[in-house]
C-alpha cells in the first residue's frame, strides 16, 4: 500500500459509509459523485445513469461545476461516442494518460469544460450496468494515478451495492403510491359516483401517480375510431377533451385490441395522429379492460423533454389500469342494481295503489253511485242527491289522480329522453306495463323542433291523464295516440275502444295548444 492509498483510505471509508446510509436514490447518486472526487482531488466529477432499453443516458449528476458551466452544457452526452460510448459499449475502467492525444477524446457534449485526465469505472449492480463514474483534471496537476483507479473502483463496487439497495426503496415507495392510488380510486367508484365522474377519478388520479402532464381517458366511437371523453392537466383540459383517434390509426389498432401502446416521443411518433400530439413527450396507453370488456383507454403523457418512463413505471401502471377497469365494471354493475331496485320497489308501490287504494276508492264511487239513485225519491233528494253527485266527482277526480301517479312510478328516474318525441314513446311505454299492451303511437310534423319545454310539459301531463282513464275503462284492448304538429298549433289525439259507463264503447280525448 503506498502512502496516497493509505491516506485516501479514511476518506473512501467516510465515503462508503455515507454512500449506503441514504435511502433515497438521488441523494445517494449525488453524495457518490461528491464523494468521489474528494477522494481523488479531482476538480470534475460526473455520474451518469443508463437506460439499459435504450442504451442511452437519462440523467446526469455532477460535481465541481457552478451553475454558469452546468448551463453552458447543452443536454447529455450523447453516449455513443467518446469515452463515454466506450464505458457504456465497453463497461470497463478507463484511465488515459491525456486526452488531448486520445483518439476518444471527442463525445462531450457542446460547452463541457476542457479536460486532460481523465479517469472512468462503470457502475454494476448485480450484473447490470447502472451507469459509469468519471472524473477529470486533477487538482494537483498530470495524469490519474493507479491508486486513484483502485480506490474509485471500490466506492463504484460498494455504491453498486448501495444503488441496489436505493433503487429496491424506490421502487417498494412506487408500488405502495400506485397501490393507495388504486384502493383510493376502487373506494371512490363503488361510493356511487356518475360514470362521468368515475372516468375523471381514474384520469386525475393516474396523472397525479406517473407524474404525467395529463392524464386521459379515451373511449370507442360507433365509427371505429376513439374519443377523448375525460382529461386531467394542471391547466384547463377543454381542448383535450372531444379529440378524436380517426379509424385506421396504427396506434388504434393495438388499443381497440386491448393491447398497450408505450411512445418514446409523442410529438414525433408518426403513429401519433391527433393534433394535441405536439405538447407531449414520452406516453403510456393502456386498454382498461376487465373479463374480455374494453372500456377505454387510459392515456398518461409527460411534457415533451419529460423524463422517459421506465420498465418500473411501464408495469405498475398496466396494473392500476386493469384495477382501475374492474372497478368500473364493478361501479357499473352496483348502479345497475340500485336501478333496478328503484324499479322493483316502484313497481311495488304501484301494485299496491292500483290492488289496494284505487279499488276501495272505486267501490266506495260505486256505492255513492247506488245511494244516489236510490235517495232520488226522497223528499230531502235534491239536496242529498248533490251532495252525493259532489261525492262522486271527487272519488272519480281522486281515482284519476292516482292512475296518473301510478303511470308516472312506471318511468324510469333518470336517463330520460330529452326528445319531445323520446318522452311520449317513454310514457306510453310505462303504460304497457299495467295495460297489458302497448298503446299504438304515431306523429305527423316536426314535432322535436315545433314543440316548446312548456307546451310539451302541459301535453305530457295530459296524455298521462288520458292513459289513466283509459286504464279505467272496461274491456280496454287498444289505445292509439296521435300528436300531430303545425307551425302555428299542436294537437294530441288518445283514442281507446273502452266501454264507458253509460255502456257506449270507444273513447276520444283531443287538447289542443297554441305555438
Amino acid at each position: 500500500m503506498t502512502p496516497d492509498q493509505g491516506a485516501g483510505l479514511p476518506v473512501l471509508l467516510e465515503a462508503v459509509l455515507g454512500v449506503g446510509s441514504e435511502p433515497e436514490l438521488r441523494t445517494t447518486l449525488q453524495h457518490l459523485v461528491d464523494s468521489a472526487a474528494d477522494i481523488c482531488g479531482a476538480r470534475y466529477a460526473a455520474l451518469g445513469v443508463v437506460d439499459p432499453e435504450r442504451i442511452r443516458l437519462t440523467g446526469l449528476y455532477t460535481a465541481g461545476m457552478s451553475e454558469a458551466e452546468r448551463a453552458a452544457i447543452l443536454g447529455l452526452p450523447d453516449g455513443r461516442s467518446g469515452l463515454i460510448g466506450t464505458l457504456i459499449s465497453d463497461p470497463r475502467p478507463l484511465m488515459p494518460d491525456d486526452l488531448a492525444k486520445d483518439p476518444r477524446a471527442p463525445g462531450f457534449p457542446p460547452g463541457h469544460p476542457p479536460v486532460h485526465s481523465f479517469l472512468g469505472v462503470p457502475i454494476r449492480v448485480h450484473t447490470e450496468v447502472f451507469g459509469y463514474l468519471y472524473l477529470t483534471e486533477k487538482r494537483v496537476g498530470g495524469p490519474f494515478l493507479p491508486e486513484d483507479l483502485a480506490l474509485v473502483r471500490v466506492l463504484a463496487s460498494q455504491a453498486g451495492i448501495a444503488i441496489g439497495n436505493a433503487r429496491l426503496y424506490e421502487t417498494a415507495r412506487r408500488r405502495e403510491r400506485w397501490i393507495e392510488g388504486a384502493a383510493a380510486v376502487t373506494t371512490a367508484l363503488l361510493a356511487g359516483r356518475p360514470a362521468a365522474d368515475a372516468l375523471m377519478c381514474v384520469a386525475e388520479r393516474a396523472r397525479l401517480l406517473a407524474d404525467a402532464a395529463a392524464g386521459v381517458i379515451l373511449q370507442p366511437t360507433p365509427e371505429g375510431g376513439m374519443e377523448i371523453v375525460a382529461a386531467s392537466t394542471h391547466g384547463d383540459p377543454g381542448d383535450l377533451v372531444g379529440t378524436t383517434i380517426a379509424p385506421g390509426s396504427a396506434v388504434l389498432e393495438q388499443l381497440l385490441g386491448g393491447e398497450p401502446v408505450f411512445i418514446e416521443d409523442s410529438s414525433t411518433d408518426p403513429r401519433m395522429t391527433t393534433p394535441v400530439r405536439e405538447r407531449f413527450g414520452p406516453s403510456m396507453m393502456l386498454p382498461l379492460q376487465s373479463g374480455g370488456q374494453l372500456i377505454g383507454t387510459l392515456a398518461l403523457p409527460r411534457a415533451r423533454g419529460g423524463r422517459p418512463y421506465d420498465a418500473v413505471d411501464r408495469l405498475l401502471a398496466s396494473q392500476f389500469a386493469s384495477q382501475a377497469a374492474l372497478a368500473l365494471v364493478l361501479a357499473d354493475a352496483q348502479h345497475d342494481r340500485e336501478q333496478l331496485a328503484v324499479y322493483e320497489d316502484r313497481d311495488r308501490i304501484a301494485r299496491d295503489l292500483h290492488d289496494l287504494v284505487v279499488q276501495r276508492l272505486f267501490a266506495t264511487e260505486m256505492m255513492l253511485e247506488s245511494t244516489k239513485k236510490r235517495s232520488a225519491a226522497a223528499a230531502s233528494g235534491d239536496t242529498v242527491g248533490e251532495e252525493l253527485a259532489r261525492a262522486v266527482d271527487e272519488l272519480d277526480s281522486t281515482i284519476q289522480e292516482v292512475r296518473t301517479a301510478i303511470f308516472a312510478l312506471q318511468q324510469p328516474p333518470t336517463d330520460a329522453p330529452a326528445t319531445f318525441r323520446g318522452r311520449v314513446l317513454r310514457e306510453t311505454r310505462g303504460a304497457a306495463v299495467l295495460l297489458g299492451f302497448a298503446p299504438s303511437v304515431h306523429f305527423a310534423g316536426a314535432v322535436d323542433a315545433l314543440i316548446p319545454d312548456p307546451v310539451a310539459k302541459d301535453l305530457l301531463a295530459a296524455l298521462r291523464g288520458a292513459l289513466a282513464a283509459a286504464h279505467r275503462r272496461a274491456e280496454v284492448t287498444s289505445i292509439e295516440v296521435e300528436v300531430d304538429a303545425a307551425p302555428d298549433r299542436v294537437r294530441l289525439t288518445v283514442t281507446d275502444d273502452g266501454r264507458t259507463r253509460r255502456g257506449t264503447r270507444g273513447t276520444t280525448l283531443t287538447w289542443d295548444a297554441a305555438l
